[in-house]
């Protein structure tokens, strides 16, 4: 298990071969990220409800089903990023798994360093940058400026510190990695509270409006989190 609040990109392994998946956390942890295991879709769904995870390497043969089937279901909610890792070559195949969300597919046996590079590779695609977390994120608001300390997990606005609830920091973080997107309330439950999380979507608004009353100049008329109708929120510097 990794630290709640870690500020590491975080790889959640799906694989029921457990002497693999140990080789692979280690070279992943050596290279700077955390890891999550999971030896069935079962567990796998048990660690993303309870964990933020950036994104999933992911076997096909399973247990209790098939990775093929986890992909379909976690692309209902969600946009993390996933590689299927497998013994199963053929071309239909690979095929399915991209054409039903996959971001790549990596045939077994593989090297490590080749898996290390996919991974750097989507997670720069999928986060910009080279793919790591920033320590501080820094967002203009208004006539002020917002700074996000990952680490230390503060919220200073024009230097001064604002108290923040855990769920309003990892709201407010996920938006600030997102800015300029449009995020559904589908898309922030799953990315903040967890996948299978059994808060309700109305809790995504009672949080935005905490956050509004904390960091907006006027929250009733905000410019700093601003609602979408009919879609969710956009986090985005004032013009």
């Amino acid at each position: 298990m990794v630290e709640k609040h870690t500020d590491k990109r975080v790889i959640l392994i799906v694989d029921d071969d457990e002497d693999l998946s140990m080789l692979i956390r280690d070279m992943l942890e050596d290279n700077g990220y955390a890891s999550l295991y999971a030896a069935s879709i079962d567990e796998a769904y048990d660690v993303l409800t309870n964990n933020r995870c950036d994104l999933i390497l992911l076997d096909i043969n399973l247990p209790d089903g098939t990775g093929f089937s986890l992909c379909q279901e976690l692309r209902r909610t969600s946009h993390i990023p996933i590689i299927f890792a497998s013994a199963r070559t053929s071309e239909d195949d690979k095929v399915n798994g991209l054409d039903m969300g996959g971001d790549d597919y990596i045939a077994k046996p593989y090297s490590l360093k080749e898996l290390m590079s996919r991974i750097r590779s989507i997670l720069r695609r999928t986060y910009g940058a080279d793919g790591e977390r920033s320590e501080i994120l820094i967002l203009s608001a208004g006539e002020g400026e917002i700074e996000i300390n990952r680490r230390a997990r503060t919220v200073r606005r024009n230097k001064t510190n604002i108290d923040m609830k855990p769920k309003e920091f990892d709201l407010l973080v996920y938006m600030a990695e997102n800015k300029g997107r449009v995020l559904s309330k589908e898309q922030i439950m799953s990315a903040v509270w967890g996948l299978y999380s059994d808060a309700e979507p109305s809790t995504v608004a009672v949080h935005v409006r905490w956050i509004r009353e904390k960091l907006e100049a006027d929250p009733s008329h905000p410019h700093f989190i601003r609602t979408v109708w009919g879609t969710g929120y956009i986090l985005g510097d004032t013009e």
